[in-house]
């Protein structure tokens, strides 16, 4: 550990903090340029599935950490769904203080190597860092944040949250995604005796079946499982709550509190002609497959489908998760079919830029009406309208509306739709007591994210139908609180 031995306890020790203000005045600090985070060659990296981001050096790390100016009023903070203490981890970074760093994410995120890879930071903390006040580039902070936890993992010496005494208190949790997580370790650090239970073979959720490793590699997500094992959290796999055990069961057992992580696994389709073609999926059963079950791999029986011209349709993250592995699968002309502009685009900056960098082809303001087979069944085109952007429909984005007569005709021999997901319809119906909204996601309090059962808590995107995975992380922290504050009276 370190020399120092700063307490994480108190980051913000006004010190220690005084002294790095005055060895790098502001104007040092806001002429240093943003860092650039290393790459994999494109050429090199559509032929494997190794991680894109190198990651940062220790020099570029310290270097970009000095960046920060250390608000009083950390704005950055107010950005991040489970409240992680910025200015406090990377000022430990700017002092060389590595292990003090992860030590202080860990107090707020089960999750910090996680997060540094796939939370849409420019969108969070990020877009609220001063530097916007500057019109300069923010601080690179989820660069800092894998920084962090990269190097304690990797120092063997990775942090863990102090533990309240054990209170015999027994908690299930539905589902090991992102929200699953979050909840078992807060639960945990309060000293409750967690149980997860997960439906499939891998511990993880999306971690595992959603994001591909060369965005999220399944070793990292299986050292932040590991720590929530160290502290005292049980895993069950292969377990479907709902059919392998009931919420009366969970009763019988002892759980006084279950929290609903179940997510929104079931695809959507846009129910037009040909959609069940054979060589027309969804990005879930195409990326469960590649990225759970092997498919692809030597040594993995899995069968997935391979297309020379692959279409996906969507403009989101999953849909370039999809789009970045079809190409590594193989397809020579892989192309990204979406209605609106890339502006418009969900998907972060980032992803966009790597796709483009891949060779995918993006065909925006086009929305595929039809598909086309050859005499076995197999998609052989997809017939698309040309399309152009109207007036802002609910969301603020400008609505796409069809140009009269505008219709082309694309050959391809996969298309994979991601075009959204619905929540996980297993929970709602299996206990008839939970109010359920029209589009399948349980009604919760808005506050304590309490369901109408009265100790089943839920969060994630069985509540939200589909959100980004700190956000499912923050419900996982909120409902935390709540149920502890119900439990502890």
């Amino acid at each position: 550990m370190s020399e120092n031995n700063i307490s994480t306890s108190a980051p913000r020790d006004s010190q220690w903090r005084e002294e790095l203000r005055k060895a790098t005045p502001v104007k040092e600090r806001t002429s240093i340029p943003r860092v650039k985070m290393p790459e994999l060659d494109p050429a090199y990296r559509v032929t494997c599935n190794e991680e894109v981001n190198q990651g940062l050096s220790e020099e570029a790390a310290v270097l970009e950490a000095k960046r920060c100016m250390d608000c009083p009023d950390p704005q950055c903070m107010t950005g991040c769904p489970v409240s992680i203490n910025i200015p406090g981890f990377i000022k430990n970074i700017e002092r060389k203080e590595f292990l003090q760093a992860a030590a202080v994410l860990k107090e707020t995120s089960a999750l910090p190597a996680v997060c540094g890879r796939v939370c849409p930071q420019e969108k969070q903390c990020e877009s609220r860092c001063i530097y916007h006040k500057m019109k300069k580039e923010p601080v690179a902070i989820g660069y800092l944040e894998r920084f962090a936890a990269d190097y304690a993992r990797n120092s063997g010496e990775t942090a863990s949250p102090a533990i309240a005494p054990k209170n015999g208190i027994m908690v299930a949790v539905v589902g090991s995604g992102p929200a699953g997580l979050s909840f078992a370790g807060d639960m945990a650090k309060r000293g409750y005796e967690v149980t997860v239970f997960e439906a499939l073979h891998e511990i993880g959720g999306v971690l595992k079946y959603g994001i591909p490793e060369f965005r999220l590699p399944n070793e990292v997500v299986d050292v932040e499982i590991e720590s929530l094992a160290r502290m005292g959290v049980r895993f069950v796999k292969d377990c479907i709550v709902g059919k392998t055990f009931s919420y009366e069961d969970l009763h019988g057992m002892g759980f006084k509190g279950i929290f609903v992580a179940s997510g929104a696994g079931l695809p959507r389709f846009m129910g037009i002609p040909g959609e069940n073609f054979n060589g027309v999926m969804s990005s879930n059963e195409y990326l469960t497959r590649i990225n759970l079950m092997g498919a692809g791999r030597p040594d993995y029986d899995t069968p997935v489908l391979k297309g020379t011209h692959v279409a996906v349709i969507g403009g989101g993250n999953t849909a370039m998760d999809s789009v970045r592995t079809a190409r590594r699968m193989g397809a020579e002309r892989a192309m990204i079919v979406y209605r609106r502009s890339e502006a418009e685009m969900p998907a972060r900056v980032e992803e966009i830029k790597h796709a483009k960098e891949e060779g995918v082809e993006f065909m925006t303001l086009y929305n595929p009406v039809e598909y086309l087979a050859d005499e076995k069944g197999r998609v052989r085109a997809m017939r698309v309208q040309r399309m152009e952007l109207g007036e802002p429909d609910a969301s603020g984005r400008r609505s796409p509306v069809p140009v009269e007569g505008a219709i082309e005709e694309i050959p391809v021999d996969l298309v994979i739709v991601s075009v959204g997901v619905s929540p996980n319809p297993l929970i709602p119906n299996a206990i008839k007591e939970l109010e359920v909204s029209r589009r399948g996601t349980i009604v919760v309090n808005e506050d304590t994210l309490q369901s109408t059962v009265g100790d089943i808590y839920a969060g994630g995107d069985i509540v939200r139908g589909g959100a980004t995975v700190i956000l499912a992380m923050g419900d996982g922290r909120h409902a935390a609180a709540a149920m502890h504050e119900r439990l502890s009276k």
